[in-house]
């Protein structure tokens, strides 16, 4: 009579011994674009996306800056944010000197213009970092002194740069995130990388399962940007979904024909925790 309870008891043990299956880690799909989409469309986007971008300065190519005072609009409508503060290109930085000092008044500004526009303490912003390849010691000593301001902050730094290989005279191409990651002194800092080639990229999908950001190439990433507008032909010329016009839209009709999106998959549905305390 007692090997019943026995062979339970065998059983009850195996399983407890057995690994457990592991959840696979969610991924959120979100968009950004340098211009804001208006207030009509936020709805129809909020159905596809959980986040937006946010830009606290001009965009690049920009003279002037049509997010400023959305934020709460946008977080009415239920989006998470990556706000991003636009960089400097090298030509305008000078020596290293004069880089560092550059980068500390930008972080200055950038926590002011966070602030300004409601995001709350521990926000990380991105510092948008277009230019690729290896870092110059200029463009790093920018990099880190506006790091370092922001960590010397109520805020948070991040970056947005390059996940693609770029080639060098070596014959053994660098990735920009990467070498500024391994350059960064121990710094916290979150990564947003940029990989629009196919593959790693799936395209313009807007899949409801999206890839996770270390698909990317770049295993550390927190948010990957894995298609853009417009297309660039040199990189992403095998990507499938593009609009005839070469720019990537969140549906090729309706009231959302005419705005074209960079998409983006992270690892959170606020990947910058720019949301309220009460809405998160």
């Amino acid at each position: 009579m007692k090997k019943p309870f026995a062979l339970a008891a065998f059983l009850a043990l195996l399983i407890i011994s057995m690994p457990a299956q592991r959840a696979r880690p969610r991924s959120y799909l979100g968009f950004d674009r340098n211009e804001y989409p208006g207030d009509q469309n936020l709805k129809q986007l909020r159905a596809t996306f959980s986040y937006t971008s946010y830009w606290l300065n001009n965009p690049p190519g920009t003279r002037v800056n049509t997010w400023l005072g959305k934020r709460h609009t946008l977080e009415a409508a239920g989006f998470g944010f990556v706000i991003l503060f636009n960089g400097r290109f090298y030509r305008t930085l000078g020596n290293e000197a004069h880089a560092a000092v550059l980068g500390k008044a930008d972080a200055k500004s950038a926590v002011q213009a966070a602030i300004r526009e409601g995001f709350p303490p521990r926000s990380i912003i991105f510092l948008d970092q277009e230019e690729g390849g290896r870092l110059l010691p200029e463009q790093k000593a920018y990099l880190f002194a506006w790091v370092d301001g922001l960590s010397q902050s109520a805020f948070r730094a991040g970056v947005y740069c390059s996940g693609i290989p770029a080639p060098e005279r070596s014959g053994v191409p660098v990735i920009t995130a990467e070498d500024i990651q391994q350059h960064a002194s121990g710094r916290d800092i979150t990564y947003w990388v940029t990989n629009d080639s196919c593959p790693p990229s799936p395209g313009c999908q807007a899949s409801e399962r999206p890839v996770m950001p270390g698909e990317s190439g770049v295993q550390f990433a927190d948010i990957w940007q894995f298609a853009q507008s417009p297309w660039r032909k040199d990189v992403a010329a095998r990507c499938a979904g593009y609009n005839s016009d070469g720019n990537c839209y969140a549906q090729n009709n309706g009231a959302l024909k005419n705005v074209h999106l960079d998409l983006n998959t992270a690892t959170s549905p606020d990947p910058s925790h720019g949301r309220s305390p009460a809405r998160r």
